[in-house]
């Protein structure tokens, strides 16, 4: 696993793959499955993984937590940055706070809290969470106003945060007030796009975020590094013919459920058997699995067939 600083020149070197985490029938952790997922990543060039909401790790027990983290730190190549996540609640997020700064973490991710919160709470929050960890951490921005922009770029300046994960769904990506404003407070450099790669060409093209996470990076890597390189090359057109091939399973995930769908999208593309979804989840009816199994086939076929030519 890759231990040094976040840096931004690292944040784009990569994709950043936000995958499911495998378990076997009894709700284990699955070693080989996890595994397999990795290896099929860090084979299509991603060197930067987050697990996060499509882990499921707001339902992870604390009692569980340090396992999990230290399979995935064992799993990764010597190249391959693995990122936790922590919360989203404040007790949570700093019992784990004890666990990773045990470890060599390069840093966590907060996942995003819903209710209840405050502007100020929240960052008391991060401040006292980072304190915590002895590093700074990524924050997950998930809905519009989550964080005043002159409370980012106060924790930013604090040394707090080391990256943004912007995933606020518009449906112009193009029209969004708050992450304007975000910019009128932080430079581009600290922001990435986090919401796949639907919007990630207008995320990057017109304002000039980073790089971009993805779950659908899962099923095809190659496919997603490819247009990251495009997007930094300014090959805007070729990057869309390649945004288009994720398209199919990105409606699957925004019209049933993006967190079931990559899951089980996974092992229906025969990347790597996820098996059940720890609760309060549960993976895909059988209906749904119909729907979303030819389609995750076919991108993995595309991205095995065509992006490894």
């Amino acid at each position: 696993m890759k231990t040094s600083p976040v840096t931004h020149q690292d944040l784009r070197r990569s994709v950043i793959a936000v995958p499911p985490l495998a378990r076997r029938a009894d709700l284990s952790l699955n070693e080989a499955a996890n595994r397999a997922l990795l290896a099929h990543l860090e084979a299509g060039g991603v060197r930067s993984v987050m697990y996060g909401g499509n882990a499921n790790f707001y339902n992870v027990g604390l009692g569980e937590y340090a396992r999990i983290v230290d399979m995935l730190a064992a799993l990764a190549g010597p190249d391959t940055w693995i990122l936790p996540s922590a919360g989203p609640d404040y007790g949570k997020m700093m019992d784990q706070a004890a666990v990773l700064r045990a470890r060599a973490f390069p840093t966590a991710m907060l996942l995003p809290m819903s209710f209840p919160y405050t502007d100020d709470g929240l960052a008391d929050g991060v401040r006292r969470f980072t304190d915590a960890l002895a590093k700074p951490a990524v924050v997950y921005i998930k809905s519009a106003g989550y964080l005043a922009p002159a409370t980012v770029a106060r924790l930013i300046e604090e040394g707090r945060i080391v990256a943004l994960k912007y995933a606020v769904v518009r449906e112009d990506p193009l029209r969004d007030d708050y992450l304007r404003a975000l910019l009128g407070e932080v430079e581009a450099r600290w922001i990435v796009s986090g919401i796949g790669e639907r919007p990630a060409i207008a995320h990057y093209r017109h304002f000039g975020l980073s790089s971009f996470t993805s779950g659908s990076v899962c099923v095809a890597p190659r496919g997603s590094m490819r247009l990251l390189r495009l997007l930094a090359e300014g090959r805007y057109d070729e990057a869309d013919s390649v945004r288009r091939r994720y398209l199919g399973l990105e409606d699957c995930r925004d019209g049933i459920s993006p967190i079931r769908v990559l899951h089980d999208a996974v092992t229906l593309a025969g990347v790597a058997d996820m098996g059940p979804m720890l609760p309060l989840l549960t993976g895909l009816s059988a209906a749904e699995r119909e729907r979303v199994a030819p389609v995750a086939r076919a991108l993995a076929a595309w991205d095995r067939e065509t992006m490894a030519a």
